[in-house]
């Protein structure tokens, strides 16, 4: 691993020579020069980590020298070494981007001190930077948008893991994009030239479900007119993504757990097995741990499948992405109908922002082909909102009184205009909003709590400490 480099500006040698014996015992190459000619030159072509500035050079004003790195942007910490007298011009110095200053005369221990903060401060600022160009990279990854640090640990997880033959559990609400997610983990393996199939075992009858997965043979069950491929046999050489797991039949799942421990299956009404080679992915919009606890999964398949999670986060822990989404979506819509939206008004942009959208990027599709398909013009302002959303005011109470409570989870509660006689302790104002958020979601405590912006394990958590009925 190569040193760090210093460049030391210090026109008397004696000074240079002390500096450089303070700075000896440390893991760093001082490279020094005289002159403020010379120091231009060196920085050309050289990048030190930390630049030890005299400010007064025999050919120049070292102010030039750091006036110069500061517009050439080139990252390093400039630490100015001055005179007792110019405390001013230090203080000019540090707003010109200058690191520290240093007053003449100073000890070993001052000066060592002072440069391993710079050397800190540039190797932060060179992680902050990987960082931001992984960030702006990562703008849209296959078919999902969204530069959010949420969005970028999902991305790095399938990126991980695509090429493994490992399956794959994906967590999250409706609307989050697990489909999109499984895709993903599809295209970027080996397996990408072969189906991906979906099964969405929500949407698919109790009784037809295993023959959809494994096929069947003519005469196995009234009705069964054909013989018929299941989705294992199409999904060969592939990745089978079983969307909604959550919703398939305890006495199924056990078949599935023999298939996917095998990879042999035999059709229904067949008695020859036959041998695949496929990709599990799974996901479910519900919790599969408490499912299991409530005897509505199998435990050894929830851990066959889970060797590798990965969670979509809800809409409203994913930021700016909010905006991202909706502006791709209106140009969509946009071009589908012909229309001539460009932009979303200031107001529609805040109300897009702050709302929790509780149906997640399903939900925001729904409102903006809604207004896409009704109006027309270049902007989108608030009259072309479906109600309840031009109502929406943001920072006052809203689409409902959930919205009186910023952040239920932080304890921070908006309260009217009041005598002080008037406040009620914060606890029983915050279990009333609760209970009002529940009684308008009709009793639903994750559609509540995504209006609360809150987590549902928040809310069972404060409803075990309430003593009496929850709702009146």
């Amino acid at each position: 691993m190569v040193n760090p480099t210093i460049l030391l500006v210090e026109d008397t040698l004696p000074l240079a020579s002390i500096y450089k014996e303070y700075l000896s015992e440390e893991n760093v190459q001082v490279i020094h020069v005289a002159t403020g000619g010379e120091a231009f030159d060196y920085l050309e072509q050289g990048r030190p980590e930390v630049v030890l500035l005299d400010m007064q050079l025999p050919d120049m004003d070292g102010m030039q020298i750091l006036e110069h790195i500061s517009e050439k942007k080139i990252e390093t910490s400039v630490v100015v070494i001055t005179a007792h007298g110019s405390i001013s011009r230090a203080v000019d110095a540090m707003r010109l981007g200058a690191f520290e200053f240093l007053l003449k005369p100073f000890d070993k221990s001052r000066l060592v001190y002072t440069v391993r903060n710079a050397l800190e401060r540039v190797r932060l600022k060179k992680v902050v930077h990987t960082y931001q160009s992984q960030f702006e990279e990562r703008r849209e990854f296959c078919s999902m948008l969204g530069s959010s640090l949420p969005m970028q640990s999902v991305y790095k997880i399938i990126e991980n893991v695509a090429g493994s033959k490992a399956t794959v559990f994906i967590t999250g609400e409706s609307g989050t994009g697990k489909e999109l997610a499984a895709e993903a983990i599809h295209e970027l393996s080996p397996r990408r030239d072969r189906e991906f199939v979906v099964l969405n075992c929500g949407a698919i009858p109790k009784d037809l479900m295993e023959s959809e997965i494994f096929g069947h043979v003519k005469g196995a069950f009234t009705g069964a007119i054909d013989n018929r491929e299941g989705a294992a046999l199409r999904a060969d050489g592939g990745t089978l993504f079983l969307d909604e797991i959550g919703e398939m039949d305890i006495d199924l799942q056990a078949k599935l757990l023999r298939f996917i421990q095998s990879g042999t299956f035999q059709k229904v009404g067949s008695t020859d097995t036959q041998k695949v080679d496929i990709r599990f992915v799974c996901a479910t919009n519900r919790d599969p741990l408490k499912m299991v606890e409530q005897g509505l999964f199998r435990e050894d398949l929830y851990y066959r499948l889970n060797v590798v999670p990965v969670h979509m986060p809800p809409l409203r822990e994913r930021g700016r992405d909010k905006l991202e989404i909706a502006y791709a979506l209106l140009d969509n819509f946009t071009r589908e109908e012909g229309k001539h939206f460009v932009r979303f008004s200031p107001e529609v942009e805040k109300v897009f922002l702050h709302h929790p959208w509780p149906g997640n990027v399903r939900q925001m599709q729904n409102i903006i082909r809604n207004v896409v398909v009704l109006n027309n013009g270049e902007e989108v302002s608030m009259d072309m909102l479906p109600a309840p959303f031009n109502n929406y005011t943001v920072g006052t109470p809203s689409i409902t009184a959930i919205e009186q409570v910023a952040r239920a989870g932080d304890n921070v509660v908006v309260l009217p205009k009041m005598s002080p006689k008037a406040i009620r302790p914060l606890q029983d104002q915050e279990r009333e909003i609760i209970e009002e958020a529940i009684r308008l979601c009709d009793g639903n405590i994750t559609r509540a709590a995504g209006y609360l912006e809150i987590n549902p394990s928040t809310i069972y958590r404060k409803m075990k400490g309430w003593k009496g009925p929850l709702l009146s």
